[in-house]
C-alpha cells in the first residue's frame, strides 16, 4: 500500500502501533449487551444501550479525547472544544445492537478471532466501526494536525430501532456541516432506499388450529428460526422442506421452521423460517378455512423478496429493485401479527404499496402500524463526496464509484452526509461467519485496520474543501 500523500507514513504507523489496543477496544465493547430495553430515568433506551455509550466514552476518555454525554441518548468524543457557530466534520457509529438470536457457536458478546475474522455482536454493526471512529480521532489530536473543521465522533445508542438519539441531538445540539457514517459498505454510499413497514393482522381466531406462533428477533432481520404449535398430530402433517415436528402437550404438534438469517436490505441468500412453516400448514390442509385465509396472505407476503407476489415490485434504475421480508411473527389472543420490511426505490411511495397490499390482504388480514421514510440522496459529485472517494480509492487502487442501497443509516437524518464503509460486499463469508444481524456476526479485522486508515486520510483532506 503505497499512497501518495505525505502524512501517509504517519498514519500508517500509528495505526500498526495500535492494531492490539484496537482490538482491545473492540472487545470491550462488544462485551456490554446492548439490545434495546424498557426506558428507565436516565436510560432513555434501556439499560443495555446506556452501559454501551458509558462504555465507548469511557474508552475515548482513555485516548485522550474530550467527551460528551447527552443524557444518555447519544454522546460523542471531539478532537477539541468546539465553539458555538464553528462549523465542524463528524462522524456517527451507534453502539447498540440488535437482538443476539439463535444459532451462534459461542457467547455472542464475547469477541473471537478465527482466521483473520473478528466474530462477535457488533463488531461489524457497529462497535467495531465506533472503536476505528476513537482511534481516528485519537490521530488526529496527537498528530497535532491543524484542522480548520474540528472532528466530532458521534456514538448513538438507537439507530437499530427508532434513531431517536439523532431526533435528541438534532433537537439540542448543532449539526456537522458534513457528517460520515461507517454503517455500511465501501466506497461511499450516496443514497438510501425508502423505508415501508407495518403488521399483517389476523382477524381473532375462533376454535382455530393454530394456538401459538413465534418467529424472528427484529423486523429488520430475516428470521432462521420459528415455530408454530397446532392442535393436530403429526401424521396430519405433510413433512416439507426445512421444518421438523414435535410432540406438544395434550396431542398438539410444534412445527419449527429451520431458516437463514441475514439483513432485510440485502434478503438475498437468506431463508424466511416463518414461510416454512407457513408452506408447511398450507400444504398440509388442516387449518379452519379463516386460518388459511390469513395463511395465503403471508404465503403472498413471503412468495419472494421482490415484492412480485404482493403487486408492489419496483425498480427506478436509481437504486437497486425494491426489497420486502417478513421479520416477526407472535400470536397473543388468537391474533397473529406478521411484521415487515420494505425499502423501497424513488418510481413507488406508501401509499401505491399500501393499496396493493391492502388488495391482497381482502378480508383475511387488516395492514396495522405503517410507517415510512422516503428514498434519501446526495449528488455524487458533491465536494466532500469526492473527497471520500478518492481517498478510498487512492488507498485501496480499485477505482470505484459511489452507490446507493437499501439499508438505512443516520447519514438520511443529517444534511450533509453520507455512509462510508467499513463493509466490503465482495469478500466472501467464510462457513464460520455470519453477516450483520446474522449469527456469528463477522468482520475480517485487516479490512478495519485499513478503514482506519482511510478514515484518518479523510477527515484530513476534507479539512483542505470549502464546507
Amino acid at each position: 500500500m503505497n499512497v501518495n500523500d505525505p502524512r501517509w507514513a504517519s498514519i500508517d504507523a500509528f495505526v500498526e502501533e495500535n492494531r492490539d489496543n484496537i482490538l482491545r477496544d473492540i472487545t470491550r465493547l462488544v462485551a456490554v449487551p446492548s439490545v434495546e430495553g424498557a426506558p428507565e430515568p436516565g436510560a432513555p433506551f434501556g439499560p443495555g444501550p446506556k452501559a454501551a455509550l458509558a462504555k465507548a466514552l469511557e474508552i475515548a476518555d482513555e485516548l485522550g479525547l474530550d467527551t460528551f454525554n447527552a443524557d444518555s441518548y447519544i454522546g460523542w468524543a471531539e478532537t477539541g472544544r468546539i465553539a458555538d457557530g464553528q462549523k465542524f466534520l463528524a462522524t456517527i457509529t451507534h453502539t447498540d445492537v440488535v437482538p443476539e438470536g439463535n444459532g451462534w457457536d459461542a457467547d455472542p458478546y464475547t469477541v473471537r478471532v478465527r482466521d483473520g475474522w473478528l466474530l462477535g455482536r457488533g463488531v461489524a454493526d457497529d462497535k467495531g466501526p465506533s472503536i476505528l471512529c476513537l482511534y481516528a480521532l485519537k490521530y488526529l489530536k496527537d498528530s497535532g494536525a491543524a484542522l480548520k473543521y474540528p472532528v466530532r465522533a458521534l456514538l448513538g445508542a438507537n439507530e437499530e430501532t427508532n434513531m431517536h438519539d439523532v431526533d435528541y441531538y438534532a433537537e439540542h445540539y448543532p449539526m456537522p456541516a458534513f457528517c460520515f457514517t461507517p454503517d455500511a459498505e465501501f466506497p461511499v454510499c450516496n443514497g438510501e432506499k425508502g423505508g415501508f413497514n407495518g403488521e399483517l393482522v389476523s382477524p381473532k381466531f375462533e376454535n382455530g388450529i393454530i394456538t401459538a406462533f413465534e418467529g424472528g428477533v427484529a423486523h429488520n432481520a430475516v428470521p432462521d428460526r420459528a415455530s408454530c404449535t397446532v392442535q393436530v398430530g403429526a401424521g396430519a402433517l405433510v413433512q416439507t422442506e426445512g421444518v421438523t415436528f414435535e410432540a406438544g402437550e395434550g396431542g398438539a404438534t410444534v412445527i419449527r421452521g429451520w431458516g437463514k438469517s441475514g439483513h432485510a436490505a440485502m434478503p438475498e441468500g437468506t431463508v424466511n423460517a416463518i414461510s416454512l412453516i407457513v408452506n408447511c400448514l398450507l400444504k398440509s390442509g388442516v387449518c379452519t378455512p379463516q386460518e388459511e385465509a390469513y395463511l395465503n396472505v403471508l404465503h403472498t407476503l413471503h412468495a419472494d423478496t421482490d415484492g412480485s407476489a404482493l403487486g408492489i415490485a419496483a425498480d427506478d434504475g436509481l437504486f437497486d429493485p425494491l426489497t420486502i421480508i417478513g421479520g416477526t411473527i407472535e400470536m397473543a389472543d388468537g391474533v397473529i401479527r406478521q411484521s415487515f420490511d420494505c425499502r423501497y426505490p424513488t418510481n413507488t411511495d406508501p401509499e401505491k404499496m399500501t393499496a396493493a397490499i391492502r388488495k391482497v390482504c381482502g378480508s383475511a388480514a387488516t395492514l396495522e402500524n405503517v410507517s415510512s421514510r422516503v428514498p434519501f440522496y446526495i449528488d455524487a459529485d458533491s465536494p466532500a463526496i469526492q473527497t471520500l472517494i478518492n481517498t478510498y480509492n487512492d488507498v485501496t487502487g480499485e477505482g470505484k464509484k459511489p452507490f446507493t442501497m437499501g439499508g438505512g443509516t443516520y447519514a438520511r437524518h443529517f444534511p450533509y452526509a453520507v455512509s462510508f464503509g467499513p463493509e466490503h460486499t465482495d469478500i466472501e463469508i467464510p462457513s464460520f461467519a455470519g453477516p450483520m444481524h446474522g449469527a456469528n456476526e463477522g468482520t475480517p479485522f485487516e479490512k478495519l485496520i485499513e478503514a482506519l486508515k482511510i478514515y484518518i486520510l479523510a477527515l484530513l483532506r476534507l479539512q483542505e474543501i470549502e464546507l
